[in-house]
């Protein structure tokens, strides 16, 4: 190489000639070429990360609007179809108006983090669609040219693998909105409490516009951030606009901010909410065969049965109730009071609403689920069934001798130490029922209530007090067995979940419902019914509810726990032909394995406790029929 120049003399010495610079070029580009090719050999397109497919599981109310989303990371993956044309141009509009013809690199892009690094700033954005996708799925939020190199480099050769759209929806899908929420989905919920498929071009654009930075531009947070999130909402519509993405007239249409709903804790488990989970999860689990660890990988939308204001109307029943009659302060007996309580449709046996307890986040076992509460005289229409259905009076009674005669038998008729197995029901009638039980067979007994809906282990020991509610069903079983009546002697299992999607996908086929099986004859469950509606109307009375309170209801059949019961629980659980309602209310102490009496609570106008089951049951099922 002639270099210093031969031949010359001064600076002319020193300046290389046209050629030498040529060829430095040729060397440098060369070198940088095959750096490039080495750089792009070398790096290979990584496996995504687990944070980025990672999903929440969402469930909804029966009317379909979500109840909650719970997982480490709040994400619902949808599929492109799924979101609005709208939404994805304002994306585009916003991010990269190029997306659909670049290479999925922006060259200036990385020569301005070079530059920005090199004055030992912070990288600056810029980045395509692509390199965002990149950086969210393939590699860590480190702002380093290390980082940013791969990123050019993976987002060239994701570009040549996978389509647009399939990078698209990629993106929508694991970018980070605020409020908690990653992906388009879960950001629709969090600001405008709908499913990304429903929004207009006027909430894309904001949605769109946090993408440059949810903590400056959620209008929420402050006026500062209001005025920028206005701003740039309107940027985002009239550029939709300028790229043809927007027609005029349709732009004209969106002149008001769409202002988001007020944040709230969505994730929450505090009130019902966590019960209403527990209860899903445990149908899902038995009839979909999903394991803990299944529902922990998160993903799945779970469709409930769950009616949003039937639930909110129980739920202040019961704590008006709690709050009016029960002070733990005046009596100790009212200390530890638990109430637990289930709705359930007879029809189909769907869960409509439960009470659990106070907050699920504090009191973490379901009262409406429990399994440890006797019944009482609540099951005795079980006996009675069962008794029906050999043939049996419900207004035989039994004689001196012990024999169950009919009305129409010779002799002085029932009185009041022998009350007819009809009056026996309305005033306890220990004595009758035992007998009557024994009768029967305490097997046929078992089977009648195990056939209704009750769980069979739930039946405690056939011995003698068997007829007399020794058994332990929760209130959701109870209130399911009841809705056999109501149903005429149709038989359905409670349910919780109507839909389970797992990728857009159907799993489980929980669309389609058994069939409602026969377990009595439709004489039988209305001769309970009938028993039951002459008793349910008195033991209202009895427990201190105000006749006016329930005149609305309509003809409905109720029983309660007697006053001859001396378990420590009380109960009342009736129904109409549209609702099966049971409420159980027991006692508690921490380190206590048996439940405490329940005789005194509630005071003298509670009846022994008997009237606060009742009560909770009037003024739900009354709010629930307006």
């Amino acid at each position: 190489m002639d270099y210093p120049r031969h031949g010359r003399r001064g600076v002319r010495r020193w300046l290389p000639s046209w050629r030498q610079l040529l060829g430095v070029l040729t060397v440098c580009v060369g070198a940088l070429t095959g750096l490039f090719a080495w750089v792009y050999a070398s790096v290979d397109i990584p496996d995504e990360n687990a944070a980025a497919v990672q999903q929440a599981n969402t469930y909804y109310w029966s009317d379909g609007t979500q109840m909650v989303s719970l997982g480490q990371v709040n994400r619902n993956i949808v599929h492109l179809s799924e979101v609005p044309e709208s939404t994805r141009d304002a994306v585009i509009a916003a991010e990269n108006e190029s997306f659909y013809s670049d290479r999925g690199v922006s060259f200036k892009g990385i020569l301005r983090a070079f530059a920005s690094t090199a004055q030992g700033g912070e990288t600056q954005g810029g980045s395509t669609i692509t390199q965002q996708y990149v950086k969210n799925t393939y590699l860590s939020q480190e702002q380093t040219v290390t980082r940013k190199v791969k990123e050019f480099v993976i987002s060239l050769k994701v570009d040549r693998t996978k389509g647009k759209d399939e990078i698209l929806q990629g993106y929508l899908n694991t970018s980070w909105f605020g409020r908690g929420a990653y992906g388009i989905e879960a950001a629709a919920q969090a600001y405008y409490g709908i499913p990304a498929k429903k929004l207009n071009p006027s909430q894309s654009a904001m949605l769109a516009s946090l993408l440059k930075g949810a903590e400056l531009y959620d209008p929420s947070t402050s006026a500062a951030n209001h005025e920028r999130a206005v701003d740039r909402w309107k940027w985002i519509l009239d550029r939709q606009v300028r790229a043809g993405l927007l027609g005029e007239e349709e732009r004209d249409r969106y002149r008001t901010f769409p202002e988001p709903v007020k944040r709230s804790m969505s994730t929450s488990l505090g009130g019902q909410t966590g019960y209403l989970v527990d209860v899903a999860n445990k149908y899902l689990k038995q009839r979909a065969m999903l394991t803990d660890q299944d529902l922990a990988h998160g993903g799945y939308k779970i469709h409930t049965t769950f009616d949003k204001n039937r639930v909110r109307q129980l739920s202040k029943a019961v704590e008006t109730t709690l709050s009016r009659d029960v002070d733990p302060k005046k009596r100790p007996a009212d200390e530890g009071v638990q109430i637990g309580a289930a709705s359930v449709r007879p029809s189909d046996g769907a869960v409509l609403a439960l009470y659990g307890g106070p907050d699920a986040t504090k009191h973490f076992a379901s009262n409406a689920d429990t399994s440890g509460v006797p019944a009482g005289s609540v099951f005795k229409p079980f006996v009675l069934a069962a008794a029906l259905k050999r043939g049996d009076d419900p207004d035989g009674y039994y004689g001196k001798d012990g024999t169950l005669l009919s009305p129409s038998a010779d002799g002085p008729g029932p009185d009041e130490a022998h009350p007819t197995l009809r009056q026996a029901l309305m005033t306890g009638g220990n004595a009758t029922y035992t007998q009557l039980g024994r009768d029967v067979g305490l097997e046929r007994v078992r089977d009648t209530a195990v056939g209704a809906g009750l769980l069979k282990s739930s039946m405690a020991e056939l011995e003698r007090t068997f007829p007399l509610g020794t058994s332990t069903p929760s209130a959701i079983r109870m209130a399911g067995a009841y809705g056999t009546f109501a149903n005429r002697g149709m038989q359905n299992d409670p349910y919780s979940v109507t839909k389970l999607l797992k990728d857009g996908v159907s799993v489980g086929g929980f669309e389609e419902r058994a069939k409602a099986r026969r377990a009595m004859d439709k004489g039988v469950a209305d001769g309970v019914t009938d028993v039951l509606r002459e008793a349910g109307a008195k033991g209202v009375d009895a427990e201190g509810v105000d006749a006016e309170a329930v005149k609305g209801l309509g003809p409905f059949a109720a029983a309660r726990t007697g006053d001859q019961d001396r378990l420590r629980s009380a109960w009342f659980v009736g129904y109409t032909k549209e609702l099966s309602t049971a409420v159980t209310l027991f006692r508690t102490k921490p380190g206590e394995p048996q439940l405490l009496p329940v005789s005194e609570t509630g005071g003298e106008e509670a009846r022994r406790g008997n009237a606060l089951p009742a009560r909770v049951w009037a003024d739900y099922t009354r709010a629930a029929r307006s």
